[in-house]
C-alpha cells in the first residue's frame, strides 16, 4: 500500500508541500523543519511516505546518541490524505525498518499531550506509555 523512500532532489519539494490539518499544526513540526533538523542532528533519517507514486506523508527516525534508543522522531500524513490508512501503514513500515537494526529491542516515540489521534494510532500498533515525559511530550515505547 505504501513505500518509505529517502528524501531526494526529486521528491523534497513534494514533501515540503505536505501539511497536516490546521488543528494539528501545534502537534508536529513542519517537514522543512524536520529535514533541516536531520542536517543539524546527524543520525536521523527523513523518509517520504509514498502511495501510488505520490508523497502522502513524512517520517523521521534515528538512534538517540544520548540514551541509545531508537526513536520515531516525526510522523505526519498530509491533510488531504488522512483517513485512508496511510498513517497506520507508514507507522508500521517505519517500525519494520527500525526493527531490522542490530541491537534494536525497543522503539520509542513521543507525542504532544492532547494529540489523541496520535496516541490512538501508536497504541493500535503496540506502543505503550512509559510514564515518562520528555520535553513536555508523553513518551511511548514498543518492545520488540
Amino acid at each position: 500500500m505504501i513505500e518509505l523512500k529517502p528524501i531526494t532532489p526529486d521528491n523534497y519539494i513534494e514533501v515540503l508541500k505536505l501539511n497536516v490539518r490546521e488543528d494539528q499544526k501545534t502537534y508536529v513540526a513542519t517537514n522543512v523543519r524536520s529535514i533541516a533538523d536531520c542536517n543539524v542532528y546527524k543520525g536521523y533519517e527523513p523518509l517520504a511516505i509514498v502511495a501510488d507514486g505520490r508523497a502522502v506523508g513524512f517520517c523521521m527516525w534515528g538512534r538517540d546518541p544520548d540514551d541509545g534508543h531508537y526513536h520515531i522522531v516525526r510522523l505526519m500524513v498530509d491533510a488531504d490524505h488522512q483517513g485512508k490508512g496511510y498513517g497506520r501503514a507508514g507507522a508500521k513500515a517505519v517500525v519494520e525498518r527500525i526493527s531490522a537494526e542490530a541491537e534494536c529491542n525497543e522503539i520509542r516515540l513521543s507525542f504532544v499531550p492532547g494529540n489523541e489521534d496520535a496516541e490512538a494510532l501508536y497504541t493500535s500498533i503496540g506502543f505503550e506509555r512509559t510514564g515518562e515525559i520528555k520535553d513536555g511530550e508523553i513518551v511511548m515505547a514498543l518492545k520488540l
